[in-house]
């Protein structure tokens, strides 16, 4: 169980750093050409510049607090946080008509809530 968690979290902060330094560092009207990127027309370059910030806390926030055996805590409360971020993200692609990135917005919400429900139960660093 300990070492799904860990490949879990690792994927999802594969996914939120990459995810966060391509809106972090690439310009708002680039990122909206892209696919699934229209919806940054509707955000300013410093809302689209946030969320990329907020992904790479996230991805931080899903491996450094185990592996440093500080405040562990912080692995399912990102995890929470990300699945928020996730639902989020989902209702924001669900309007405008793109399932398939909704779909994928699913699947990292859900892997984030295994991780919360593993770290805060069962599989806790502590026990």
């Amino acid at each position: 169980m300990n070492l799904a968690l860990w490949l879990v979290a690792g994927l999802l902060a594969v996914v939120a750093l990459a995810g966060g330094a391509i809106k972090a560092l690439t310009p708002k009207e680039k990122l909206a050409a892209t696919p699934g990127g229209a919806w940054t027309r509707s955000v300013s370059a410093g809302g689209v510049k946030a969320l990329g910030v907020l992904e790479i806390l996230a991805a931080a926030g899903f491996t450094l607090p185990a592996a440093t055996g500080i405040a562990p805590v912080l692995v399912p409360v990102t995890a929470l946080c990300w699945t928020a971020l996730m639902a989020g993200a989902m209702i924001t692609h669900g309007r405008r008509g793109e399932l398939r990135f909704a779909a994928l917005n699913l699947a990292y919400l859900a892997l984030a809530v295994f991780v919360a429900w593993g770290r805060f139960g069962r599989g806790t660093f502590t026990g």
